[in-house]
């Protein structure tokens, strides 16, 4: 017997519940592969948490791995904490389970005599992280799988910074959840003595809501040009709670629902997957920006911490933009807006992931503003504001992959803000007779037109993680000669820490004598591995084409 068979026939015992013993041997006479990939390895926390598929196994999110992984958090706060600190916050989304999973870490954490602020209803990613320091808590759990698909759900940790945790602290909670190896380990009930369970809502709904708006750099602005039409889609999600509203706050009066998606709904009916950086996920707010002649469309995921936008290119056409160009948009205009009002003084930075583009870089040295790379991921942006604290201020931070930060309230990209200063941007590009379009055309004639590609090959199971596995091995030890014709001047291995200054990941970085970069990223979260493509100058396009060509 295999080990995954020997550890699936244990989840056949009397301390699984019968649906989930019922299910085992469903994969067991039906689904030999399925069975396989629900029990060859146990969730691990990656780059965005525990993540997974829903249903039975060690390799699957459902009661018992939350609360297994529970029980490992609980039993590392305890031994690290003093009693001042055994507070966490919880918050959940839209997704199928995720009030379930929310309670059972609840009632897990309460029964290890943790006190537990917790959401009366779903909230945003970045709201949990708001939480997580305003109640002066060592963590906060946000139940989610982010932007995956329906099937997936999730458990993102954060510590008392209200950063996503990071080495050392990931590592030990991993090492702490590796010591559960049964449900039978789990307090899963509270009981008559377990530690408080205190519902969150609306004052702290208000109190985040203060703290975004207090942000504003162009209030009149956004006054005077309040009738700028917005559509705007959760797609599902719980952005619906609060994004219409920082808008409303804001001065907007022309915010257009897309009704079927304001439904906040698991299965996401309308939508194949519930991502903003899919141009499909978009269809039906792009088709209410038609019928409405909008002119922006602002999405947000199902945890409302990303965000997607399309504006009106100069014929009128919606166009999406990605998370490279907006994120250059919005910290051109914020540090455009800060030099006009005198607040943009010595001990300011920005922060952006190594895969995020140059551009970014360019508009900072002409603000002389420094700006620090980091590993994939926003906790490491949220580790640098950390690091910071008392010594400088962080403005803004972003990722390619359509996340994005203003101020230090939040220490994760915030769907929120990011929304509410695409509005109050637009606002001031009008003010100056451009729209977000024009406004990111001018960014290119100053700096120089950059492309950026983004291709994920996707390889699932035991199999798929071996063939990703190859690919970074053999670039390792064949790197490319030449990108799209032009030598390879630079290679940066992260695995090498010592020569990076980073934490130790599993990238490549390739560069070009003509200045194209290609960076290439196993997942953290998904089965699959991405290949990230830079270039600068009129021909990128085609440049960008021929480097998926060549890699992808």
């Amino acid at each position: 017997m295999q080990e995954f068979e020997r550890k699936a026939h244990l989840w056949l015992e009397s301390e699984y519940d019968e649906k989930t013993r019922a299910e085992v041997l469903d994969l067991m006479k039906n689904d030999p592969a399925g069975l396989e990939d629900a029990f060859y390895k146990n969730l691990e926390f990656g780059t965005g948490g525990l993540r997974g598929i829903m249903g039975a196994g060690t390799n699957r999110m459902n009661k018992y791995t939350v609360g297994m992984a529970t029980q490992g958090l609980a039993n590392y706060i305890l031994s690290k904490c003093a009693d001042s600190d055994k507070k966490v916050c919880i918050s959940y989304d839209s997704r199928n389970n995720s009030r379930d999973f929310a309670k059972i870490t609840a009632d897990v954490l309460s029964a290890n005599g943790i006190t537990v602020y917790i959401f009366d209803n779903i909230r945003p990613t970045p709201e949990m992280s708001y939480a997580v320091r305003l109640k002066g808590a060592v963590a906060g759990i946000m139940i989610t799988a982010s932007h995956n698909p329906k099937e997936y759900n999730g458990y993102k940790v954060s510590w008392s910074d209200g950063g996503q945790v990071i080495s050392p602290v990931d590592k030990e909670i991993v090492e702490e959840v590796a010591k559960i190896s049964d449900p039978s380990q789990v307090k899963f009930d509270p009981g008559l003595d377990g530690a408080p369970i205190i519902p969150m809502g609306a004052a702290e709904d208000e109190r985040y809501l203060s703290d975004l708006l207090s942000l504003s750099l162009s209030p009149e602005e956004c006054r005077k040009h309040s009738d700028i039409k917005i559509v705007y889609t959760p797609l599902h999600g719980c952005g619906v709670r609060l994004v219409p509203e920082i808008l409303s706050r804001q001065g907007f009066r022309n915010v257009i629902h897309v009704p079927e998606q304001d439904v906040s709904d698991g299965n996401f009916p309308t939508v194949v997957s519930p991502n903003p950086e899919e141009h499909a996920a978009l269809d039906l707010a792009l088709a209410r920006a038609e019928a409405t002649g909008a002119d922006i469309v602002l999405a947000t995921d199902p945890d409302a911490d990303r965000m997607g936008i399309a504006v009106r290119d100069d014929e009128g056409r919606m166009v999406l933009l990605n998370g490279n160009q907006t994120a250059s948009i919005l910290t051109y205009y914020i540090l455009s807006r800060r030099k006009e009002l005198g607040t943009l003084g010595e001990g300011k930075y920005v922060v952006k992931t190594i895969v995020t583009t140059e551009l970014i870089t360019d508009i900072c040295k002409s603000f002389d503003v420094p700006v620090y790379n980091v590993l994939t991921g926003f906790k490491y942006i949220a580790k640098v504001v950390k690091d910071h604290e008392g010594a400088g201020e962080f403005v803004c931070g972003g990722e390619e992959s359509y996340g994005f930060n203003v101020g230090e309230f939040v220490r994760d990209k915030d769907a929120q803000v990011a929304c509410m200063m695409v509005a109050e941007c637009a606002a001031w590009a009008a003010e100056q007779g451009l729209t977000l379009y024009g406004l990111l055309q001018k960014i290119y004639r100053q700096y120089g037109f950059r492309k950026e590609g983004l291709v994920s090959v996707v390889r699932k199971g035991v199999s798929g993680a071996q063939e990703i596995q190859n690919m970074m091995s053999s670039l390792r030890s064949c790197p490319p000669k030449e990108l799209c014709g032009s030598k390879v001047v630079k290679v940066i291995d992260y695995l090498e820490p010592e020569k990076t200054g980073q934490p130790s990941s599993n990238v490549l970085q390739f560069f070009s004598e003509n200045g194209d970069v290609v960076s290439v990223r196993p997942s953290g979260t998904e089965p699959k591995i991405k290949f990230y493509f830079g270039a600068k100058g009129d021909d990128a396009d085609s440049r960008i084409e021929a480097l998926k060509a060549q890699f992808a």
